[in-house]
């Protein structure tokens, strides 16, 4: 989720993108929500058939995907990527389109999508004038997307997508707690997902700092991936960086019992570590929603 940098390092021309798919209709589709920390996604990667072929298969798997870490100035890696995910998919009747948080002052909005709808979206303000190092916590300040779901128990939904900085990660998701405050006075719904690279794990949390973050000690909040999952790739590394978090009524009892996990898609895909690196360093993360029986039946007639 890599968005405009204060100090203006290389990360300022990356972006976070939501890549939205529609559903296939039929009385068992559930929806599935991912998020993937792609590690430097751009022209290389791109160009990289090999690789090219592993992130299709693991997005195609997803009606919804948060993509973390786009290194893609120009634009056209996301576009190749787009494309070949929707020529990559069995069903030509579905298609993916995508919503693309501010890039250097830039936004990009594409919507193709007749079964989830994105409502409304925005990059959440960042602080300007005096003062602005020590109140404007996020280093890359959220992207959120209001989507309308009508395939789905839960209608209305609030995405949060964060990618917190490693060394600032428990002060940013504690200031997520406000965020979600904020939404819910402006559009005035509590069906929210909070999701992405939060560095949530390992050296960059402690049980003490666990203490004073919001989202852990209300109890409205669910954490969907819990702390004793790995969301990395390297067999010598064992962390939840990569976190799920669920709020409001509806929507947790929305959830398929189980389904939130982490997706091993070296073991999956039967790659050595080095082929899954070439991917990523982060397995993506998922979590899927019960659907509309009523909603689906009425289409398929």
């Amino acid at each position: 989720a890599h968005l405009p940098h204060r100090s203006f390092t290389y990360m300022r021309t990356a972006v976070l993108l939501f890549v939205v798919g529609l559903c296939v209709l039929n009385v068992t589709s559930s929806l599935k929500i991912c998020a993937f920390n792609v590690q430097s996604f751009g022209e290389s990667k791109a160009n990289n058939k090999k690789v090219m072929e592993i992130l299709l298969k693991i997005l195609s798997r997803c009606d919804l995907c948060l993509i973390q870490e786009v290194r893609d100035s120009k634009g056209a890696a996301i576009q190749a990527l787009v494309k070949d995910l929707n020529r990559y998919k069995f069903d030509k009747s579905n298609s993916y389109s995508y919503v693309e948080s501010e890039r250097l002052g830039r936004k990009t909005y594409k919507e193709q999508n007749n079964v989830l709808t994105v409502k409304e979206h925005y990059q959440y303000p960042k602080l300007e004038g005096e003062g602005t190092n020590e109140t404007d916590v996020f280093s890359r300040e959220p992207f959120i997307v209001r989507f309308h779901s009508p395939t789905t128990l839960v209608k209305d939904i609030v995405l949060i997508g964060q990618h917190t900085c490693p060394r600032n990660a428990m002060k940013e998701i504690n200031e997520l707690y406000s965020v979600f405050k904020g939404i819910y006075k402006m559009w005035k719904t509590d069906n929210v997902i909070i999701l992405g690279d939060l560095n949530a794990g390992c050296s960059y949390v402690t049980i003490k700092g666990w203490r004073a973050v919001r989202l852990r000690s209300d109890p409205k909040f669910r954490w969907l991936i819990g702390d004793e999952q790995d969301t990395t790739v390297r067999e010598k590394t064992h962390c939840a960086y990569d976190r799920i978090i669920v709020h409001g009524r509806e929507i947790i009892s929305s959830i398929v019992p189980g389904s939130a996990q982490p997706f091993n898609f070296k073991e999956n895909f039967h790659l050595t570590e080095e082929e899954a690196l070439e991917v990523s360093d982060h397995f993506p993360v998922e979590v899927d929603l019960k659907p509309n029986h009523r909603y689906l039946l009425r289409n398929e007639l």
